[in-house]
């Protein structure tokens, strides 16, 4: 094997036919072209009736429908989408109604999917599996999204589970961005109270204000409101944007201005998934008898916490890999993130549902190598760990080298190298500020992030698409693989597709549905587990010659 070959894109040589000129299309398209894929556009353009758009791998009878949503639903637009699939509601509820995104941020995550589809059918092929026609839609693309949401909703109607939900800010107020002195619009970023009591007690703000905004902030991921006291903005009008960013810097908390798309400078890497080989590796095991999924057989070990890991890590085991956990001592913290369902948090159980878990204390020597034994019996290693933090547990690439030549590492990292300054966390809100996708959401009230996590979701299923690459590159070249997404991927994959037209007003459109109502009218995107809805596989895969299965 040359190093030309090892570095070829791993579906270098696959044709594939495409059918339809939507934008969950486009976006497909252009994953599988970055893939290697020769893709020949049908003449006209046209999609089969019914249909956003369809992929055929050609001459293997594999390939993937994608669908505006499922028979009967009647939504043929990405407007539509978002109404009834809770999308507009939730972006809306920061400022008191829906609103719709801007972007054509459902189509986008369903290209994504397609693609997804299509890499994982012919991995299936590679094993020696059937030929596979899979089936997605933009409207499971949207409840893929506010599914975490949707789960915890209704974990919190409950009586028998009582915790935070949606409206429960104890103080008035508005949300992020905060405005400066000099008309800098930015938004501020910590995980860490101390920090966010040093940061607000150091720009002069009121105690109250900074306490009764803490439990709203922080919340915020999981609520998709941040109602903060009117005090805080206060303190920032009044300060030069250069005097904040110096007191946030020193406090260590993140103070990102919300730049411009045409602002946004960053190169894209050659590859999306900055996919490379490590060492030479064995044929992966073969499919065994269908039912399962294309990735049954495999087995995949994450590290990941929050959303965009555990995401990915989910989407590969719906995609039928046996998936485990690697938690510290005691499990996640965030299994005991109210609401609670069935003794566990609602939100975690959306995101790690049919996975198995282990604790490993990586603090000791021991715990450390128990983890490099389990991920080096592994086919994927998936974790979101700052930068460096694998390489100093011996968990990278070239720590497993020896034992594992043959491993997909896969690290979901948030800035990627693309940060604003040293420092500044890597989550959804300063991404989409500094990443250009504030700007692409503004409306009558300006630009501002939305308060629906997209990037940490996209930036997932990017995640997951790395994986898959990964995959394709040991079955095609013979070789191990790194891989490395991050949100700020997630933000140049919008920027790339630009403003759409669901925000534009139309008659006709469904009224907007909120996460828990979306998730009762599509019942068959949900598996109801202690009385709430956790998401089922996106996609929908049968043998082309007939037959069906997921």
């Amino acid at each position: 094997m040359t190093a030309a070959t090892a570095a070829a894109p791993p579906l270098a040589g696959t044709a594939v036919r495409a059918a339809g000129d939507a934008p969950p299309l486009r976006v497909a398209v252009s994953r599988l072209r970055a893939l290697g894929c020769a893709v020949e556009e049908e003449p006209g353009g046209t999609a089969p009736p019914g249909l956003a758009g369809r992929l055929r791998l050609e001459g293997r009878g594999a390939g993937c429908d994608i669908a505006w949503s499922e028979p009967g639903a009647g939504l043929e637009d990405e407007r539509a989408v978002q109404a009834a699939c809770g999308l507009a509601h939730l972006h809306g509820r920061a400022r008191g109604g829906p609103r719709f995104l801007p972007v054509d941020y459902a189509s986008v995550c369903a290209g994504v999917l397609a693609s997804q589809a299509v890499a994982a059918a012919a991995l299936a092929l590679d094993r020696g599996g059937p030929a596979l026609r899979a089936s997605v839609s933009v409207a499971g693309a949207a409840l893929l999204a506010v599914a975490p949401y949707a789960a915890a909703e209704a974990a919190a109607r409950r009586k028998s589970a009582p915790g935070p939900g949606p409206g429960t800010g104890t103080v008035p107020g508005q949300p992020p961005p905060f405005r400066s002195a000099d008309g800098v619009r930015f938004e501020v970023e910590t995980l860490d109270a101390d920090a966010w009591l040093r940061f607000w007690e150091a720009l002069g703000a009121p105690r109250e204000a900074i306490a009764a905004g803490w439990a709203p902030f922080q919340r915020r991921f999981a609520t998709a409101e941040c109602p903060l006291p009117a005090a805080l903005f206060a303190v920032t009008a009044a300060l030069p944007f250069a005097d904040t960013a110096r007191t946030a810097r020193a406090c260590g908390v993140g103070a990102v201005p919300l730049r411009p798309p045409e602002e946004v400078r960053e190169r894209a890497p050659e590859s999306p998934w900055r996919l490379g080989p490590t060492g030479p590796a064995g044929a992966l095991p073969p499919v065994p008898p269908p039912g399962r999924g294309p990735l049954a057989g495999l087995r995949v070990v994450e590290a990941t916490n929050r959303v965009q890991g555990p995401l990915a890590g989910l989407l590969l085991t719906l995609l039928g890999a046996d998936t485990v956990r690697v938690e510290p001592p005691g499990g996640d913290p965030m299994r005991g993130v109210p609401p609670l369902a069935g003794g566990l948090s609602a939100r975690f159980a959306a995101l790690n549902h049919g996975k198995g878990a282990v604790e490993h204390d990586l603090g000791t020597a021991a715990g450390r190598r128990a983890a490099a034994a389990l991920a080096a019996g592994a086919h994927v290693f998936l974790y979101n760990w700052p930068p460096g933090r694998a390489e100093r547990f011996g968990l990278g690439a070239d720590g497993l080298a020896a034992r594992a030549p043959g491993l997909v590492h896969v690290h979901a990292d948030g800035w990627a190298g693309e940060e604003p300054a040293p420092g500044t966390p890597a989550t959804d809100f300063p991404v989409q500020a500094h990443g250009g996708v504030a700007h692409l959401l503004a409306d009558g009230a300006g630009p501002a992030p939305s308060l629906v996590t997209l990037t940490d979701v996209l930036g997932g299923l990017l995640a997951a698409e790395a994986a898959l690459a990964g995959l394709l590159l040991r079955s095609r070249a013979g070789t191990g693989a790194r891989a490395r997404t991050a949100l700020v991927d997630a933000a140049r994959l919008l920027r790339a597709a630009g403003r759409g037209t669901a925000h534009l007003p139309r008659t006709g459109t469904p009224a907007a549905a909120d996460p828990v109502a979306a998730a009762a009218a599509f019942p068959a995107a949900f598996t109801t587990v202690h009385g709430v809805a956790l998401p089922r596989a996106p996609w929908t895969f049968a043998p082309a010659g007939g037959g069906s299965g997921r």
